[in-house]
């Protein structure tokens, strides 16, 4: 595979012509079972779509960082809160709730040296700021960004177009 020069242009067009939804409609299905599990109210919509921020962010994905960084700036997030997902570590905008939640979806997107991603620290500090019920719904916010991740990569829709019409 050939490498791509820095400086060339991205084309703005997709890689996969065809929306992958309507080649296997059935995806609609589990798309609107993701969407309606992570908005059960356990967890602030905020939150999660904070960490699916950070996943895209963490995959290489502009298509994803783009739609979430949209979709915060939507509900009303303040900027400072946005443009510091990448480094919430050392930013004084979270909450400790959110900084366990950051940290999890980075344990599950990022090797680690001690080979368990999530470890039982990471685990109890996450459940130190979310009962069971929230737990288990961060969880599945993190399976549903990464069930989307290969969409991203592989047919790398365009940033910054419609969520539901990408591929035109």
């Amino acid at each position: 595979m050939e490498a791509r020069s820095i400086t060339a242009e991205v084309p703005m067009v997709p890689r996969m012509s065809e929306d992958p939804a309507e080649l296997v409609p059935e995806l609609a299905e589990v798309s609107a079972a993701l969407f309606k599990v992570t908005g059960n109210g356990s967890v602030p919509r905020s939150t999660i779509s904070l960490i699916q921020l950070r996943a895209g962010q963490i995959v290489g994905s502009t298509y994803l960082t783009v739609l979430h960084t949209g979709f915060l700036r939507k509900a009303g997030e303040l900027e400072e809160r946005i443009t510091s997902v990448a480094s919430w570590q050392d930013s004084p905008y979270f909450t400790g709730a959110e900084r366990a939640a950051l940290a999890l979806v980075e344990g599950v997107l990022q090797p680690s040296a001690d080979g368990e991603r999530v470890s039982n620290e990471l685990y109890a500090q996450a459940a130190e700021h979310y009962e069971a019920k929230a737990l288990a719904t961060l969880m599945f916010a993190i399976g549903q960004v990464n069930f989307f991740i290969p969409v991203a990569l592989i047919a790398k829709p365009v940033p910054g177009r419609s969520f539901s019409d990408p591929w035109k």
